[in-house]
């Protein structure tokens, strides 16, 4: 009988939805106060190839990455999206808008994987707990990303696969490390 061993610590990383730059600076100010340093970000990124948020956040939309220092433990990822989601209230609330001003998607990297997490069910969609499903955006090949049917357009340009190979790469060097510390 085979004794399951720990799981690796995990990469997370966060993407923020919004239009405008005053609503990015809060959310990687209270992303920061939560998760601790960054230590990659990506450019910004036009959300063009979706309405799917401009109902409720407007037009003009644009997406940026965030990757932090500190590994967590991959059977945590609900309790990101649930953080996640009580800070978009916070901010829309600290702001006095009557609007959604940001849309944070917490996920995590490990070597093979970015599996980030949502409140919304598919078939594809694993349930983890309180209402947060994993859902697995791609896969990681020696020196690629391989995308699945489900991969979300944007996760597929090649802006954002530069970004998580980079991400990717300082996660390994980090796990070469001795002590690498989890939240």
């Amino acid at each position: 009988m085979a004794v399951p061993k720990p799981f690796s610590p995990a990469k997370p990383i966060v993407g923020i939805i919004s239009s405008k730059e005053i609503y990015f600076e809060r959310a990687e100010e209270e992303l920061t106060a939560l998760f601790g340093l960054i230590d990659l970000k990506s450019p910004l990124i036009p959300f063009d190839l979706t309405n799917y948020y401009e109902e409720q956040m407007g037009i003009n939309l644009k997406r940026i990455f965030l990757s932090f220092v500190e590994l967590v433990p991959p059977e945590k990822l609900n309790i990101l999206k649930i953080q996640t989601n009580a800070l978009e209230q916070k901010i829309r609330q600290d702001l006095g808008e009557n609007f959604r001003v940001v849309n944070i998607d917490p996920g995590i990297l490990t070597s093979s994987s970015l599996i980030m997490a949502t409140a919304k069910d598919f078939s594809h969609r694993i349930p983890l707990a309180q209402g947060i499903y994993a859902h697995l955006e791609f896969l990681f090949t020696r020196n690629a990303i391989k995308t699945l049917d489900w991969t979300y357009p944007d996760f597929k340009q090649e802006t954002c696969q530069r970004f998580f190979l980079d991400v990717r790469r300082i996660y390994l060097e980090q796990l070469r490390r001795p002590a690498n510390k989890t939240r």
